[in-house]
C-alpha cells in the first residue's frame, strides 16, 4: 500500500512541477533557469512546512507522510529531501558532514551528469 501512496503522490507532484515549469517560464522568460530556482526554493519551504507540522503531530498517520512528503515532494523536487538532509545535520551540530553533503551532492551530481553526457556523446557518435 505505501508504494501507492508515494505512486499517487508523485504522479500529483511531477504533475505541479511540470505545472510550475512553463508558468515560470512564460513568468521570467527561459534563457536562465528560473523554473528550477522557483521549484527548489519553493518546494524547501512547503517540505520545512510538512516536516514541521509532522514533528508536532507525533502520531501523524505514516501514508499521510508518504504521500506528502514522499510521494508529492519527491515528484515537484528532489531538493526538498536534499534541503530537510542539510538541515537535520545542522540542526544535529554535525556541521562537518552538513557541508561534506552539501558539497559532495552539489559537486557529485554535476560531475556525475557532465560524465555520463561525456560517455553517451563517445558511444553514441
Amino acid at each position: 500500500m505505501s508504494y501507492l501512496v508515494v505512486f499517487v503522490g508523485a504522479g500529483i507532484g511531477g504533475a505541479a512541477r511540470h505545472g510550475m515549469n512553463i508558468w515560470v517560464a512564460r513568468l521570467l522568460g527561459s534563457h536562465f533557469p528560473w523554473h528550477t530556482l522557483v521549484i527548489n526554493i519553493l518546494g524547501s519551504i512547503v517540505m520545512g512546512l510538512i516536516t514541521g507540522w509532522f514533528a508536532e503531530r507525533i502520531g501523524a498517520a505514516g501514508h499521510l507522510r508518504l504521500f506528502l512528503a514522499t510521494g508529492i515532494m519527491g515528484g515537484f523536487t528532489t531538493f526538498s529531501a536534499f534541503s530537510l538532509d542539510a538541515v537535520l545535520l545542522w540542526e544535529r551540530h554535525e556541521y562537518l558532514m552538513a557541508a561534506l553533503y552539501v558539497g559532495g551532492s552539489v559537486a557529485g551530481a554535476i560531475a556525475g551528469l557532465a560524465a555520463a553526457l561525456w560517455i553517451m556523446g563517445k558511444a553514441l557518435a
